[in-house]
C-alpha cells in the first residue's frame, strides 16, 4: 500500500504525486468485510459537512455520522484544491470527493463525459477577491501589472479570477499576461499577502476572513451565491459502490441540513476538524466572522455549471464546451 493510502496528506505536491499512483486496489473492503469508502475534502469552512464527518470519524469511529448511516469504514483524504482531488478520482485513489465545480467540469470534459458525476451540492458563497486595505485597486482594469493569488490553476477561484480580469479588458494567460494570476496554496497566500508580495488574493473561507482579520485585507468582489462546494464521484465508483454511495449521499444531505439549521452544533466540530487537519486552531471569532457568508445547501443546478464552463473556456482553461447532460448522477 502506497503513502497516499497510509497517511493523511496535506501538501499539494505530495497529493499530486500520490493521487497519480493510486491506492492499494485490495482496499475495497476492510479485513473484516466492512466496505471502505475513500472520501476527499479540503480543510476549508466551505467544506463544513465534510469537516463534521471527518471529525466524527476520528472521535466516534464506527458511530460517526457517515459510518453509522452507511455501514462503511470512511477514509478521509485532504487536498489543497480541486484539480488534485479530481486527479485522485480519475486514477481511482478516492471514490468520492467534496470539491469545487470548475475542476469537476474540467475532469468531465477531459473524459468526454465518461468519468465524473455530480451527486449533490454542499455550499454556496464564501469566496471573494481580497485586496489590501486602502488599496487603489477598484476595477479589473486597475490590476494591470499586478499579482493575484488563487489556490490552484484550474480551480474554481482561479477560473473566477481569470474570468473577472478578462471581462474587465485584460489579457490573461496561464503564465502571465496583463496581470499575473499565481496559483498559491492558501497558507502561503496569507504569508505572501502580509509581506506585500501579492496585490490581491481570490480564495475561500476561512482564508478570506483570515486575510481580513490577520493581514488587513478588505473585500473587493464577494461571490455571495456562487456554487462553491459539491459532492462528486467517479463513474467507476458509482458502478461498483452504487448502494454505498446512495447511503453516503443521503447522509450528506441530512448532515448539510443540520449544519445549516444548527450552527452552534456544527461549529465546534468544524473547528476541531480544521485543527486536526492543519495542526492549527481556528479562533471562534474567525469562524463566526466567516459563517454568515456561507449558505449550506444541497442545491447544485445545471445553470451553475453552464456559466462556469463558459468562463473556463473564455480564459483558455477548457479546449471546448462539453455536453453537460450526463454530469448529474441519475
Amino acid at each position: 500500500m502506497n503513502i497516499f493510502c497510509r497517511h493523511f496528506i496535506l501538501t499539494t505536491a505530495l497529493v499530486a504525486v500520490t493521487a497519480l499512483t493510486g491506492c492499494d486496489k485490495k482496499s475495497a473492503d476492510n479485513a473484516d468485510g466492512t466496505p471502505i469508502l475513500r472520501v476527499g475534502f479540503f480543510p476549508n469552512i466551505t467544506h463544513a459537512p465534510a469537516l463534521v464527518g471527518y471529525h466524527e470519524t476520528h472521535t466516534k469511529g464506527a458511530q460517526g455520522w457517515f459510518e453509522s448511516r452507511t455501514g462503511a469504514k470512511i477514509e478521509w483524504f485532504a487536498f489543497n484544491a480541486g484539480p488534485s482531488a479530481i486527479e485522485a478520482l480519475l486514477t481511482g485513489s478516492i471514490d468520492v470527493t467534496y470539491v469545487g465545480p470548475n475542476p469537476v467540469i474540467n475532469g468531465y470534459t477531459r473524459t468526454k463525459g465518461a468519468d465524473i458525476r455530480v451527486l449533490s451540492g454542499a455550499a454556496r458563497g464564501g469566496a471573494a477577491l481580497v485586496i489590501h486595505k486602502g488599496s487603489p485597486l477598484k476595477t479589473a482594469a486597475d490590476f494591470r501589472g499586478k499579482k493575484i493569488a488563487s489556490p490552484q490553476l484550474g480551480g474554481t477561484q482561479d477560473v473566477a479570477a481569470r474570468a473577472w480580469l478578462t471581462a474587465g479588458g485584460l489579457s490573461i494567460t496561464q503564465r502571465g499576461g496583463d496581470a499575473n494570476v499565481i496559483p498559491t496554496a492558501n497558507p502561503d497566500q496569507l504569508d505572501l499577502f502580509k509581506r506585500g508580495d501579492l496585490d490581491a488574493v481570490w480564495t475561500v473561507e476561512p482564508w478570506v476572513s483570515r486575510l481580513e482579520m490577520e493581514a488587513e485585507g478588505q473585500l473587493l468582489v464577494e461571490q455571495k451565491d456562487v456554487l462553491t462546494t459539491l459532492v462528486a464521484a467517479s463513474n467507476k465508483a458509482l458502478t461498483v459502490k452504487t448502494e454505498l454511495l446512495k447511503k453516503f449521499v443521503a447522509a450528506h444531505e441530512e448532515l448539510t441540513k443540520k449544519v445549516a439549521a444548527e450552527p452552534d452544533w456544527a461549529k465546534p466540530a468544524i473547528s476541531a476538524a480544521l485543527q486536526k487537519a492543519t495542526s492549527k486552531a481556528i479562533p471562534a471569532a474567525l469562524l463566526d466572522h466567516a459563517w454568515p457568508r456561507l449558505t449550506f445547501t444541497t442545491s447544485a443546478l445545471p445553470a451553475d455549471f453552464t456559466a462556469m464552463q463558459k468562463d473556463a473556456k473564455s480564459v483558455g482553461l477548457l479546449p471546448e464546451e462539453a455536453d453537460l447532460s450526463k454530469l448529474f448522477a441519475k
